[in-house]
């Protein structure tokens, strides 16, 4: 264990400090985007090495929770788009994107999905199933925090720290990444780890859509759009009632997706390319695939894929709302 009483001599770290210091299960849920960037050589396994020795319980990849939601996400287009005029709304894991169409675009937010981020997911599932327990985000972007302290959704995280302020972490601590050994964990598909990138939710809500719904007449096609610029230019053109040829419309608020964040430790295109081959090397391809979703069902009771989108309990921990 590490004597984490140097994180007080810097007053941000205090809240970690404290959560701690004061709770006996804190986990560390660390975004897709987060490989390679304390180091291409670093493997995940050497990360939740470091989460451990600072003293959280566990780390776990929110591309798990990215894989729920997008068996969610995928029933909602099977259910919603079924003519040429439909067209569906998402990425539920850019808080600046979301915030851009509900706050500026109104009219178009009703075809905008409600699912919480993968981040949200994390914190409210984890609290479900280990009552008590605390969640600490890792972010590649600061937009993460102001995200966790929604009204609608602050039940789920209870701190956000972003890569930047984890390097300076592992420097207070002297943690050297290269020294510690592997505990490497399969927790997500393939399709789930590449939401850290631009395209990565509309590759892995197709690949849902084609296992539950292999004959439907209106198939998913995809627009990726990504950066603010382009983001408003697209949304101004549907605003106007014109019309695309795509149904499915990802957009990402930083270019690149999550990997372009503000707070990314490496250039965009290498950190693109490592998601990538990251995403390569697990062994489950899709959410479908993913056994770690049912022994999380199984948790609560339940033992199918599609009570992601039909049981109302799960429906309302993955929905944009104040949970009673």
């Amino acid at each position: 264990m590490i004597d984490i009483k140097r994180l007080l001599e810097m007053k941000k770290y205090i809240p970690l400090y404290k959560l701690l210091r004061e709770n006996k299960e804190v986990y560390a849920s660390i975004a897709p985007s987060i490989v390679g960037q304390f180091g291409e050589n670093i493997s995940m396994g050497q990360l939740r090495t470091a989460f451990r020795k600072i003293g959280f319980e566990e780390m776990i990849e929110v591309a798990l929770f990215a894989d729920i939601l997008t068996i969610k996400e995928a029933y909602e287009f099977d259910k919603l788009v079924n003519s040429k005029e439909d067209f569906y709304l998402t990425s539920c894991c850019c808080p600046i994107w979301i915030k851009m169409v509900e706050k500026s675009y109104p009219d178009l937010f009703k075809h905008m999905s409600l699912s919480v981020s993968p981040m949200i997911a994390s914190g409210r599932f984890m609290k479900r199933i280990y009552s008590g327990s605390k969640i600490v985000f890792f972010s590649p972007c600061t937009a993460k925090k102001v995200e966790s302290r929604d009204p609608r959704v602050e039940d789920a995280i209870d701190l956000v720290i972003t890569y930047r302020e984890l390097n300076e972490i592992f420097s207070l601590l002297n943690i050297d990444l290269n020294n510690l050994s592997e505990d490497n964990i399969n927790q997500a598909s393939f399709a789930g780890r590449t939401y850290a990138r631009t395209g990565g939710v509309s590759l892995s809500v197709k690949t849902v859509v084609n296992r539950i719904a292999p004959d439907r007449v209106i198939s998913l096609k995809a627009k990726r759009i990504d950066g603010i610029k382009e983001c408003k230019e697209v949304l101004d053109y549907l605003k106007r009632g014109k019309k695309i040829e795509e149904n499915f419309i990802e957009g990402m608020g930083c270019a690149g997706g999550c990997v372009g964040g503000p707070e990314t430790n490496i250039d965009v295109n290498e950190a693109t390319r490592i998601v990538n081959e990251y995403s390569e090397e697990s062994y489950i391809m899709t959410p479908m695939d993913n056994a770690n979703i049912i022994d999380i069902l199984e948790k609560m009771g339940l033992k199918d894929f599609s009570d992601v989108y039909y049981n109302e309990e799960i429906k309302d921990l993955l929905t944009r709302k104040k949970l009673k």
